[in-house]
């Protein structure tokens, strides 16, 4: 096996408030750190962020080339005629003229920065891919390419109810084949992602390992300041923390919390539902939802990462909230959080989930996004043990296992012994 080995990170985004993926990143990198591993993080942040143990380089722009002068032409046509062309461009070429730009700023960073390195991991967020794309174009390095994919790709291989078709998306397809086919390894943040991609693009299930998302460690703040009065010790508290899509309803949910209301007349003093986090779509609806629920409390905004880590460690119940559909391969980025948080889970996903899979069938805190009388019924469960101080902790150690350093260390273990 080898011992302190050397791995080049490419990465987007380390910025941790700007994006749950760039959460997922740098806690990723912090585990690669804390397996010993010697780390150069190239990333694409546009602002210098340093991290400790780590080598960190910001990656420039390149603003001497044709990509870049059409990205910015793009612009000003569109600011100017009010007319978006990127779609249309899009279907020609694939990507937007932007993505290029970065990928060959990435790509050129990256031979610029490679000194025989044992292993070059790419992480990605979002819908972009721009260090797997800057990677394609140096097979050099192809056999210590480890590929990071943290969600479907492209949007039109997602699962219902996700229905999204992108410009470019026969481009964008065959680009994502070429990663799979060319990656010596690719990683997953869940089992079940790594099934469903290999549906896909079968080479996948040839070349990947399961890396499931990181614990972001942080400390637990002692006072919120202008967040205090998100969260009363002395009352039982629903958190859902993280960004309500269009596919993620939280509708079901607050019918839920009132009906359990109805049912215990008593917890209309004592309990609360917080939600905390975007909620574009949703935002006028759930208002008028509060309008007749002043249990239900709202703060439909980013939240600095700290805090929504406190809340949820000071939480009576996190809430895991899921898209309605037959199959949810994601790993949520919180579940770890919620994990080492270690307060019971309300886990509202389809029956197959990742979250599902992890928790185990004999977890009881479970339930259908929709079936509204069932988590009603668990929210009293947990309410009538937290009045009757029963044991109001997760206690999951073989989880926090699984999310752990060591269990990363035998995946890049496995990793050594193919080389």
């Amino acid at each position: 096996m080898l011992e302190n080995k050397k791995i080049l990170v490419v990465v987007e985004s380390i910025d941790i408030n700007a994006t749950s993926g760039a959460k997922a990143n740098v806690a990723l990198i912090n585990t690669l750190l804390l397996c010993k591993e010697q780390v150069t993080v190239l990333h694409y942040t546009r602002k210098t962020i340093n991290m400790p143990l780590a080598n960190c380089v910001a990656i420039k722009e390149r603003k001497l080339s044709l990509n870049y002068l059409l990205s910015r032409s793009q612009r000003i046509f569109q600011r100017k005629t009010k007319i978006n062309i990127s779609k249309f461009l899009e279907n020609i070429f694939g990507h937007s003229f932007t993505f290029f730009n970065d990928s060959k700023s990435i790509q050129k960073a990256i031979k610029k920065y490679y000194t025989n390195h044992d292993l070059i991991i790419t992480l990605s967020q979002g819908a972009s891919f721009r260090p797997h794309n800057a990677m394609l174009k140096l097979p050099e390095l192809h056999s210590k390419w480890l590929a990071y994919v943290h969600d479907p790709y492209p949007f039109h291989l997602y699962p219902e109810p996700y229905n999204w078709t992108e410009a470019g998306y026969k481009q964008k397809e065959y680009f994502f084949r070429k990663v799979s086919e060319r990656a010596k390894y690719s990683a997953f943040p869940s089992q079940l992602l790594k099934e469903w991609m290999g549906q896909f693009f079968p080479n996948f299930i040839e070349t990947g390992l399961v890396i499931p998302h990181q614990q972001l460690k942080v400390d637990v703040l002692e006072e919120l300041g202008v967040y205090n009065a998100f969260v009363d010790d002395d009352k039982f508290t629903l958190l859902h923390a993280g960004n309500l899509m269009k596919q993620r309803s939280p509708f079901f949910l607050i019918k839920a919390y009132r009906t359990f209301l109805e049912l215990n007349p008593k917890a209309k003093d004592n309990s609360v539902l917080l939600l905390i986090g975007p909620a574009s779509y949703h935002q006028k609806e759930i208002e008028i939802e509060q309008q007749t629920l002043s249990q239900l409390q709202l703060h439909l905004k980013n939240v600095p990462f700290n805090v929504v880590n406190t809340l949820q460690h000071r939480a009576t119940v996190n809430i895991i909230l899921e898209s309605k559909s037959k199959i949810s391969p994601f790993l949520p980025g919180k579940f770890p959080h919620c994990v080492f948080a270690n307060k019971p889970i309300l886990a509202l996903s389809p029956k197959r989930s990742e979250t599902r899979h992890l928790l185990g069938d004999a977890y009881p805190f479970v339930s259908e996004v929709d079936d509204v009388a069932l988590i009603a019924s668990k929210i009293e469960t947990l309410y009538l043990n937290w009045v009757q101080k029963k044991e109001g902790s997760l206690n999951r150690p073989d989880l926090e296992h699984y999310l752990s350093t060591d269990y990363v260390k035998t995946v890049l273990n496995k990793i050594d012994h193919n080389n």
